[in-house]
């Protein structure tokens, strides 16, 4: 009897170590010691991209000192409608980022951004009005159009999604996505990213706080995000796979046997 509690003991321990291996391999960031302060070590900023789409809006205390830089047609639409939606405006100041990573403005003429930030591009532009004695006191927003980043695999919601603020990391974008799946592979989430006319693949261990640190930690533009399926999903696809074959095959053979039957019947 004994021995028979001994087994059952070793057996419940067994299952318990089982459970605690499992859940953890949902854990994010398990190395991190709570209330210990680290250092950022990048901003991560959205940085401006060639055949980026940028809407560029200037004003100013004087709204018709601003208007022709948010484009004659602009101004020639509202002066013969009268009114204008802000959809409409909003199109008309749509500038897309061209190969050499410039704008062209109303104006001021080219301007160069690849590489700046979308406030650092609204001070560059303010600086070039105010130095051609434009407007001393302009007002320039600039705001991202169009740009996405994707998220795929083993999440709750993949897809694309619109990039609506300075900085996205890792964490916001598995987050807007849903979060991942307990099938997710927590430490092999894939980044591809395209810059500079070449393809990078970056490999994120979102169980370690070293996922800080990395360069992919904060997505850019265009940026997919894959979440691995770890080899419980992929044995669970294989057996569901091999299952539906395999019934498909005994259906099969079924009709078979059945068709021969009738037919041997129908002979006597």
């Amino acid at each position: 009897m004994s021995n028979l509690y001994r087994l059952v003991g070793f057996a419940l321990l067994g299952l318990l170590l089982a459970s605690c291996s499992a859940q953890k391999r949902v854990w994010y960031l398990q190395d991190v010691q709570p209330a210990t302060p680290e250092q950022i070590v990048q901003n991560g900023e959205i940085r401006i991209k060639p055949l980026d789409r940028l809407i560029v809006v200037v004003n100013s205390k004087d709204p018709e000192l601003a208007v022709p830089f948010n484009s004659s047609t602009a101004m020639n639409s509202l002066s013969t409608n009268g009114s204008s939606s802000s959809s409409n405006i909003e199109s008309l100041q749509t500038r897309t980022v061209d190969e050499n990573g410039c704008i062209l403005m109303p104006i001021i003429g080219t301007v160069k951004c690849e590489g700046l930030t979308r406030n650092e591009l609204a001070r560059l532009i303010a600086d070039k009005i105010v130095e051609g004695g434009y407007i001393n006191d302009p007002s320039v927003n600039v705001q991202f159009s169009d740009m996405k980043f994707s998220v795929i695999g083993e999440v709750a919601h993949p897809g694309s999604f619109e990039i609506d603020r300075d900085r996205i990391s890792i964490l916001d974008a598995l987050a807007m996505a849903g979060d991942m799946t307990v099938y997710g592979m927590r430490n092999e989430v894939i980044v591809a990213r395209e810059a500079d006319g070449k393809r990078t693949i970056e490999v994120l261990d979102l169980t370690s706080k070293d996922v800080f640190s990395s360069p992919a930690f904060y997505l850019q533009q265009n940026d997919v995000v894959y979440v691995k399926p770890n080899k419980y999903k992929a044995q669970s696809a294989e057996i569901s796979q091999n299952r539906s074959f395999y019934l498909s095959l005994v259906s099969t053979a079924i009709s078979v046997i059945t068709l021969t039957v009738s037919i041997i019947s129908l002979a006597k």
